[in-house]
């Protein structure tokens, strides 16, 4: 017995099953999974079962007249997907039909769905029984599992990730937008999902490691060759520079290693206690004669 990771037909995710025989990659299998047999797609190549892992079964590889099925149950899921989103509208239920998938069997349909709220789906459920025989699952997504199963275009203009090559949703957090210096926006920091993007986590762990060796913004520092001090305003994590305000009233950009960190000692003892020159349009605090 081998492991082969299958993938099937609307996520990217890889589905570890048992297999007898190691079929090639792009090998379209019939697998038996948690609601029944369905057909996948082999992604990669076949491994060694880990022990106290379970597995699904690759059955064997799909024959024509089982593609054939597999492609008209998927026109009819189509259709009856159509025709409940109908339903819905006319009975002014807040909620997106998203998908209905059969099983290779025709015992199961799955309808996924989207709502917001809680929703009485009895009509709906009935709908699904007048058109065919299976047994109904109505299941609930959410907005980054429903970009994944529709699939959409992202900022970048290439598919988005959730439905090419993430195999799980990592926590995202406006904190990674902060450590890469982005604007915080949110048009520009969330995916079509209307989620915070999902490839902001991709790098963070190099931001992370980058600004471990730059001064953190507000930070009072002295350019070691000139003399010259001021607060640190901006930082530049991919170049390894900084903006700093000079008590000067210049602005300029520096490397972050020609510059010293002044101590906590060092700055009580500034004539201002290191408040420094405030910027331009921003007069010093204190009574206006």
């Amino acid at each position: 017995m081998v492991v082969l990771p299958v993938r099937f037909e609307r996520s990217p995710r890889l589905h570890p099953m048992l297999s007898e025989e190691p079929h090639a990659v792009g090998t379209r299998v019939v697998v038996q999974g948690k609601r029944g047999p369905e057909i996948a797609t082999v992604r990669g190549e076949p491994g060694e079962p880990q022990p106290q892992e379970r597995y699904g079964a690759v059955l064997h590889a799909a024959t024509p007249d089982e593609l054939t099925r597999w492609e008209a149950l998927h026109a009819s899921g189509e259709d009856l997907k159509w025709l409940l989103r109908a339903r819905a509208r006319q009975k002014n239920l807040p909620v997106k039909i998203v998908a209905v998938e059969f099983t290779l069997d025709e015992s199961l349909v799955t309808v996924s769905y989207s709502a917001e709220e809680r929703i009485e789906l009895t009509g709906l459920i009935g709908e699904v029984r007048a058109q065919t025989r299976a047994r109904v699952n109505f299941a609930a997504v959410g907005p980054r599992e429903q970009a994944q199963m529709i699939g959409t275009l992202g900022a970048c203009g290439r598919e988005n990730c959730s439905s090419n090559h993430l195999q799980d949703f990592a926590p995202v957090s406006i904190r990674m937008a902060r450590d890469q210096q982005l604007p915080l926006n949110p048009e520009k920091l969330s995916g079509p999902c209307g989620r915070l993007l999902c490839c902001l986590q991709f790098e963070h762990t190099q931001y992370l490691d980058l600004l471990r060796d730059l001064p953190r913004k507000n930070a009072r520092v002295c350019h070691e060759s000139s003399g010259a001090c001021g607060k640190v305003t901006k930082l530049h994590p991919l170049t390894g520079t900084v903006d700093v305000f000079t008590d000067q009233g210049v602005l300029t950009d520096v490397p972050a290693t020609e510059l010293r960190r002044l101590t906590d000692a060092e700055i009580k003892a500034l004539p201002d206690g290191g408040r420094g020159t405030p910027r331009p349009g921003k007069p010093a605090r204190g009574k206006q004669g």
